[in-house]
């Protein structure tokens, strides 16, 4: 029998039978995280004849960014203080609620994870909160006793650590469900000694472990030679807090990394630290590993890969190629045949700047990729100053910035200030990129925000794996660089959508997405909205729709960004639309419910609503 990997590689020069797009029963639309929808009743020509359909109100002030899920004539959305509501998709009426427990603090809140047995008389959606993994019908909203120890499963148990000293494990974004596994990532913290990042399978019935991935490998498993001996008892991250994508037919997941942790300062943690930073291509079946690239070697500077990766089909000289494309903080696209881990274009290893900290040891190198050019900028001087600063916070930034360590991308954080662009929380991140899976073409999302980093000693030294024998923990605070009005101190525009052209590796098209609705008033336009975490989701129809912080939604032409038609609703948006049909009817449904005011003191009470729109009958 062919294995897996070969089975994979005789489909190369044969187009992939299309993924579903049709449904949006899968947090992202499908498994394959496309943000992609066949439906084309709402088109170009007709978009602009849009009108609200339904609202459901979330009902409590708080902020939601949840992906609606659709599925079996129901749509599953969050509110009321984080409760699981079940909904009419046409209409918006309330079918049922799920009422988590009082004392939950963390719950997946950005979608769901939805399973159906082959006859369909077992439905469910999975999710996790307070740290367990549960299931109830999806018929009824009502736990499901026999899943697990009385309808959960605790999730800090079976990672090698004494489960009492972790304080995060469980991640707000949903896994995948693949056949009959829930595949999920996780949160792990910040800090030293965090949870390792650990991948795991559970069987969707019974709650039981079928296999794990350990990110942080443990003695004989391949990538331990990157790390210090024992580092897997100690060291935390390398987790998929983010998103994860599927190719269903050959059975690969695809896993996008975040930073070993700490973030910002790795003395002990000496090595190219694998698989931290990676795009892991994993048997979906049995976790086993195919093949990984790691963007960023020894990573020191939080740059997780916290987007989907994308699966796509192109034509490169002259053949078919099924490709996988991320995304990343740094403002880069990395693509790769999605079989073998080959790079579509060359990628460099190119020399960095080096640390001056004292026991830390940075790698001489980072790769680049020669193609697709970067979507967001990479470096931050006084060139490039907003307009829009007062003297006062031009004069601090200016001062700052020139007295800072500033070497472009790469430049390791120390204990004098250091220039970060992008910065820690900008680039792409959950839920910003989006596809056309069978005509390779790309749609990011991204943002401009430089960040000034600092490592300071706090505590006592510690024992440390290194010849040094003791270690000074130092910490930096993720140090976005903001001026008074809340706004980046860089010129805009500060949110921006690129379309890429994957089949060539070039950038199609690129504009600022969204503005700021206190400049605007000023007559201020086409600075991108400021801070968001936004997810555009293509269609058939040729449209991109997308929601931002100035209280809008848009549909934009995939051909050149151009706006064919917007709304305001009732508050800012963040994460991404759903797409869907229902008694013949085409929908998009945004969720609204994020916070618009950039500072503390323009910051009001949130009126969340889920907001449905559709051409008029």
């Amino acid at each position: 029998m062919l294995s897996l990997f070969l089975r994979g590689a005789l489909l190369l020069s044969l187009p992939l039978l299309a993924q579903t797009h049709s449904t949006w029963r899968d947090y992202g639309g499908a498994p394959d995280a496309a943000q992609y929808s066949d439906l084309k009743q709402i088109d170009r020509a007709n978009v602009a004849k849009l009108k609200p359909a339904w609202t459901y109100k979330t009902g409590d002030g708080s902020k939601y960014f949840f992906n609606p899920l659709i599925a079996d004539g129901r749509m599953y959305v969050m509110a009321k203080k984080n409760c699981i509501v079940a909904l009419d998709p046409v209409n918006g009426a309330e079918l049922w609620t799920y009422t988590p427990e009082p004392d939950t603090k963390i719950i997946t809140n950005r979608g769901l994870n939805y399973w159906e047995s082959k006859d369909r008389s077992d439905r469910r959606l999975l999710f996790a909160s307070n740290h367990r993994l549960r299931a109830i019908d999806a018929r009824t909203g009502q736990p499901i006793d026999t899943f697990g120890t009385h309808g959960s499963v605790d999730l800090k148990q079976g990672l090698g650590r004494d489960p009492e000293s972790l304080a995060l494990v469980q991640s707000t974004t949903p896994g995948r469900v693949f056949e009959d596994l829930l595949i999920l990532g996780s949160a792990t913290n910040q800090g030293y000694g965090s949870a390792p990042g650990d991948i795991r399978a559970f069987d969707v019935r019974t709650g039981k472990l079928v296999w794990t991935f350990h990110t942080i490998p443990h003695p004989g498993e391949a990538g331990y030679e990157t790390w210090p001996k024992e580092a897997w008892k100690t060291v935390g991250g390398a987790n998929v807090w983010g998103e994860m994508s599927l190719d269903v037919r050959r059975g690969i997941l695809y896993a996008p990394t975040a930073s070993a942790k700490y973030n910002f300062y790795g003395a002990d943690r000496a090595g190219a630290n694998l698989f931290g930073d990676c795009l892991l291509a994993l048997d979906a079946r049995t976790g086993k590993r195919l093949w990984h690239f790691q963007m960023v070697h020894h990573d020191i500077w939080d740059y997780d890969d916290a987007t989907a990766p994308k699966l796509l089909t192109i034509h490169h000289n002259g053949k078919i190629v099924d490709i996988v494309a991320q995304v990343t903080k740094q403002g880069f696209v990395w693509v790769f045949n999605r079989v073998t881990g080959e790079p579509i274009w060359p990628i460099e290893e190119r020399p960095v700047p080096q640390t001056d900290m004292t026991g830390e040891t940075t790698w001489p190198t980072q790769p680049f990729p020669t193609k697709p050019p970067p979507f967001s900028r990479q470096k931050f001087t006084v060139d490039d100053l907003s307009p829009y600063l007062t003297p006062e916070d031009r004069a601090k930034f200016k001062d700052e910035i020139l007295s800072a360590r500033n070497e472009g991308l790469f430049t390791p954080p120390g204990k004098r200030n250091t220039i970060q662009m992008p910065g820690n929380n900008g680039g792409a991140n959950w839920s910003g990129a989006a596809v056309n899976p069978s005509q390779g073409l790309l749609y990011v999302v991204s943002k401009d925000l430089p960040a000034m980093l600092k490592l300071e000693p706090k505590g006592e030294p510690r024992k440390a794996p290194t010849p040094e024998a003791e270690m000074v923990r130092y910490y930096s605070g993720f140090g976005f660089m903001l001026d008074s009005q809340g706004l980046s101190p860089i010129k805009p525009p500060w949110s921006s959508l690129t379309a890429y052209d994957l089949n060539e590796g070039t950038i199609k098209w690129k504009i600022p997405l969204g503005e700021v609705p206190e400049l605007a008033a000023k007559g201020i336009h086409d600075t991108g909205s400021h801070y968001p975490k936004v997810g555009p989701v293509v269609t058939a129809g040729g449209l991109i729709f997308a929601g931002t912080r100035d209280k809008k939604v848009h549909a934009l032409d995939v051909d050149n960004g151009k706006i064919l038609w917007e709304a305001e609703v009732g508050a800012a948006l963040e994460g991404m639309a759903a797409v869907y049909e229902a008694e013949g009817r085409e929908y998009v449904v945004f969720c609204a419910a994020a916070q618009e005011g950039l500072t503390p003191a323009t910051q009001k009470p949130i009126q969340g609503s889920y907001v449905a729109f559709a051409l008029p009958k």
